[in-house]
């Protein structure tokens, strides 16, 4: 039988919680970290199509970063407002609102025939998309306690990468093989078929999820209650006494100086996430790749870095309960990495190594970033302080593109745009370290967030 993890009297007492939230995150997060795959697809898929849009529409590197740019406009306005209303109809039905949304503007991207249709359609697609990324995470703080969230952050961030992996290939095989078949152009087929996952499986998590674990049937009674003990003990090590659910999640997060210091830091963060997602596939192609399917095949390499440094990093996060270092390490590496990319020429073997080097700091950096509003910020303050630095997030997405693409187009290289971005990522760094204190992100070891494993499996891993 399992060690008891707490001495507080109550069902709980004797729950294995370790194998409880093994079973919560076998539950929710492969389907969590699907529907974030096909999310970034469908959001960087546009980095492959640009080839194609630029051959039949004759959209420059300046038009495709308005473009993108556009997306974050749509982006930064409605995310707020979409996680204002998470916090009235539940993360569930927040999710299938928003990738019923996005599939559907995926898919009649495909119509577009001139910039302004273009700059139309990247605008809807952040709409659509505003809130997914901050509802996914307040999700995971419905489920798991602190001390445990940072390694569920990192298994839902396995999307990111993942879906450089699989949408480079699967893109670049949708446009070679379909290109032309029925009369649609390749960058046509690549929207249609890529539309459509993101309905399938708004009905798979409106079916499978639910928004609280006392909602789960798959749970027993004791499993709920030791979840909600450790739940309700992770808000009162963060805010003694409730003071701050006295007053609206809005009001308690714009009203706190760190949430404001974490979306300038998430400016720095967002201009990487631009620079791994969006231009990745230029700077190969600028390094002396022509071929569509080579451009994606290259392109899927700089992801697979990030997986296992990121799930290591987080891991040894949560272990260490340390989180300051390990984002702004992972920052400084990325910063490091675009100012070399700017120097390294037409040499494809260098590039691809240090976009890899780029990608896996990148993504380090970004998962335990995201660990810091959820452990600081009370409960009801969550959902909209972690949309408020996401959106300050965002401005850096919105601007950093145009920017980049006008400098490309006034210079004819990518490199002072990189060594720009590299600039944004170290003042990130400094806010980070100066102003967010160690002592702010304190979180206690506590065995209620944590608990031992079972006493038969500690004598086993001693022998």
């Amino acid at each position: 039988m399992a060690e008891p993890t707490t001495s507080r009297e109550g069902p709980e007492n004797t729950v294995d919680r370790a194998a409880t939230y093994r079973r919560i995150a076998l539950r929710i997060m492969p389907l969590l970290v699907i529907c974030y795959i096909v999310n970034y697809i469908d959001r960087t898929n546009i980095g492959i199509a640009q080839q194609g849009l630029r051959r039949d529409l004759d959209l420059g590197p300046a038009a495709y970063g308005l473009g993108v740019t556009l997306f974050f406009v749509g982006f930064i306005l409605f995310e707020v407002p979409s996680n204002a209303l998470l916090a009235r109809i539940g993360a569930r039905k927040t999710l299938v609102r928003i990738m019923a949304s996005w599939g559907v503007v995926t898919i009649a991207t495909l119509f577009v025939w001139n910039e302004p249709s273009f700059y139309v359609a990247r605008f809807l697609l952040g709409v659509a998309e505003a809130g997914f990324f901050p509802g996914a995470l307040f999700y995971l703080s419905r489920w798991f306690p602190s001390a445990r969230r940072t390694r569920m952050t990192a298994i839902f961030f396995i999307g990111v990468p993942v879906s450089g992996v699989i949408g480079s290939v699967v893109s670049g095989a949708i446009m070679h093989g379909l290109g032309g078949a029925a009369g649609l152009a390749d960058w046509q087929w690549l929207f249609l078929v890529e539309g459509i996952p993101p309905l399938v499986l708004a009905l798979l998590v409106f079916r499978l999820f639910v928004d609280e674990p006392e909602q789960a049937r798959w749970l027993s009674p004791a499993e709920k209650a030791a979840v909600r003990a450790d739940l309700d003990a992770d808000q009162s090590r963060k805010q003694p006494g409730g003071k701050a659910e006295r007053h609206g999640g809005l009001s308690v997060a714009l009203r706190d100086r760190k949430v404001w210091l974490l979306g300038l830091c998430a400016c720095g963060a967002y201009t990487l996430a631009n620079a791994v997602s969006y231009w990745t596939p230029r700077i190969i192609a600028e390094a002396g790749v022509g071929n569509v399917l080579d451009l994606g095949f290259f392109s899927a390499l700089p992801p697979l870095a990030g997986i296992a440094v990121m799930l290591v990093v987080s891991r040894h996060s949560d272990r260490t309960l340390e989180r300051r270092w390990h984002t702004a390490t992972g920052w400084l590496v990325a910063a490091l990495a675009l100012i070399a990319l700017s120097f390294s020429g037409g040499n494809v073997a260098l590039v691809v190594v240090l976009l890899a080097v780029l990608a896996a700091a990148h993504y380090a950096g970004l998962t335990v970033f995201y660990s810091i509003p959820s452990i600081y910020l009370s409960d009801r303050a969550a959902a909209t302080g972690i949309a408020v630095v996401t959106s300050m997030g965002s401005f850096a997405a919105a601007v950093s593109p145009s920017l980049l693409g006008f400098i490309q187009e006034g210079t004819g290289s990518l490199a002072l745009g990189l060594q720009i971005s590299a600039a944004f990522v170290l003042l990130a760094v400094a806010l980070l370290l100066l102003g967010v204190r160690a002592g702010d992100l304190r979180e206690a070891e506590s065995r209620i967030g944590r608990g031992p494993e079972p006493a038969a499996g500690r004598t086993k891993s001693g022998s």
